[in-house]
This record gives structure tokens, C-alpha cells and sequence, in this order.
């Protein structure tokens, strides 16, 4: 039975790892080397490196930032930002990248879809979407850090481009990008049904219980997640332990302990046996 997937998302601007909201404002977080060390370390399966200032400068993504961090890096590495070519899809490959990302460029451009899924197949492919949801109650695509509406139906764009040779979907909101409400499953739901290659969820993840539901009540393949991976220490293990709480098939790493999967008030992992004192007593007692 094939495993849903766990995500790290993180993206790059002007250098520095950033958290986003809404494609509106960002808070930086640092260079690129220490996330990608942290979330490879621990329990992420897929990580998904974005170069947001790619598109704006007229080039692809850092190939000298791709082949540093792919040197640390030992889990499926998808790479995008800029990326207008099969000559520029080559090179991040060569540096290290294992899926190209390509957002803006297949809209301007559908036949680079193909070109990429011929050239280096269609499991290598993911095209982005980012969305939002308009007055009418249907979700649309736009491009330009979410300022430019194409006209195009969220779930229409995604029938699309898998005829066109996707292997893969990132699926974003950008009304829920940053806010912490969890994800948009209507959103989800249009996309995952109009669709038979994965879907992979972002944007809205606030706590470790809004991961499930992009699988089990939307019909996500993977979820992903970026701003509550930072400053957590063991942040991927424990959104793990709550997935498969909720019964997702997730892989597990054999070194982290999921046996008992008790949380704290904070959605923490306690590991309980008969000496474990009353944590959320001992945290109340210190406020």
C-alpha cells in the first residue's frame, strides 16, 4: 500500500529562508543550510525548496545554494523558482535537485510541461498551483506571488497539465497561506477529484492535528507544511505521531518512537509508562 507522504516546504528569498502569509509578507529565518539539515534529520519525507526571487531576477534557482544543500540533503529533493527551460531543469537536476517545480512558467507556456516530462519523465515534474478563492465560490489560479488572476479554474488547471505530462501537484492557498487555520479542503477536494496523479496539500497548517484531514477528508497523497517547521524542535516527528494517530499510513523513521501516541495539552508527544510524571501539571505550575 503506498504511503502518504509528510512534506518540508521552505522557501527562499533573497537568500534567507523565509516564513510567508498570504504571499504578502515575510519574516526571515536564515540561510538555507541549517532548515535543510534540521528537517533531513528528522522524519520528513520529501523536502520542496522554492527560489521566490528566481522569477523576479530572470533566472532559475541558486545552482551554487542546490549543490551545497544537496550534499546534507538524503531525502527526495524538489526544486523550483524561475525554472523556463529543459536546458535550466537540467541543471538543477545535475546539481542535486531529484524533481523539478515549475509554477508561472507552465502557465505561460504549456508545452514546457511535455518538454520536461519527455525529457526527464513525468515523475520528475511537479507543477505548482496557487490559489485562491473568488466572490463566484470557485477557486482560481494566479501567478505573480498571488497579484495576477488567470482566469482559470483551480481544477481545470490541474485536469490539464496531467494531460499535458505532470507527474505531481502542489496545491497552495494562498487565503489560508500563514494563517494557521488549517487547510482549505473544498480547495482539496476540487483539485484531488478532478485528478488521478498526487496532490500534494499547503498552505494554512497551524497545529499538528490540521495535517490529516488533507488526506482522510480532502484526498491528499502527501501534505506539506512550511512556517511550523521552524524554531520546533522534533517538529516533523511529532506531526508523524499525530498523523498516525489519526490513522494516516505514513512511514516512520525506526529510531523515533511512535508506539504510544499520548500528547500533551501543547500537542506534544508524551512517551507515558508508570513513571512519568503529569506534565501539564508541572507546565501549569511554572506559568
Amino acid at each position: 500500500m503506498v504511503k502518504n507522504r509528510l512534506i518540508a516546504c521552505l522557501l527562499i528569498k533573497e537568500g534567507l529562508i523565509v516564513q510567508s502569509t498570504n504571499f504578502k509578507s515575510y519574516l526571515p529565518i536564515g540561510r538555507p543550510k541549517f532548515p535543510i539539515e534540521f528537517v533531513t534529520q528528522w522524519d520528513v519525507d520529501e523536502i520542496i525548496l522554492l527560489d521566490m526571487s528566481a522569477g523576479k531576477e530572470n533566472r532559475g534557482p541558486s545552482l551554487e545554494v542546490l549543490e551545497m544543500l544537496s550534499v546534507t540533503c538524503t531525502v527526495p529533493l524538489t526544486v523550483g523558482g524561475g525554472i523556463r527551460s529543459v536546458e535550466m531543469a537540467r541543471n538543477v537536476i545535475r546539481s542535486g535537485g531529484d524533481k523539478i517545480s515549475i509554477n508561472l512558467p507552465a502557465l505561460e507556456n504549456k508545452h514546457l510541461v511535455t518538454d520536461l516530462a519527455r525529457q526527464f519523465g513525468s515523475q520528475c515534474v511537479v507543477v505548482s498551483m496557487d490559489c485562491k478563492k473568488q466572490k463566484d465560490g470557485k477557486f482560481y489560479i494566479f501567478g505573480s506571488s498571488g497579484h495576477k488572476n488567470y482566469g482559470i479554474e483551480a481544477s481545470e488547471w490541474a485536469a490539464e497539465v496531467e494531460n499535458l505530462g505532470a507527474g505531481e501537484i502542489f496545491l497552495v492557498s494562498i487565503d489560508r497561506d500563514g494563517g494557521r487555520l488549517g487547510y482549505d479542503l473544498d480547495l482539496i477536494s476540487s483539485v484531488t477529484s478532478k485528478v488521478n496523479i498526487p496532490v500534494i496539500a499547503c498552505g494554512g497548517v497551524g497545529s499538528y492535528k490540521d495535517f490529516s484531514p488533507g488526506i482522510l477528508k480532502a484526498g491528499a497523497d502527501a501534505v506539506a507544511a512550511a512556517n511550523i517547521f521552524h524554531h520546533v524542535e522534533h517538529s516533523t516527528i511529532l506531526a508523524k505521531a499525530h498523523l498516525l494517530d489519526d490513522g494516516v499510513n505514513v512511514r516512520l523513521d525506526s529510531e523515533a518512537r511512535y508506539s504510544n501516541r499520548s500528547f500533551d495539552k501543547f500537542g506534544r508527544l508524551l512517551m507515558l509508562d508508570s513513571k512519568t510524571l503529569d506534565i501539564e501539571n508541572i507546565e501549569d505550575s511554572r506559568k
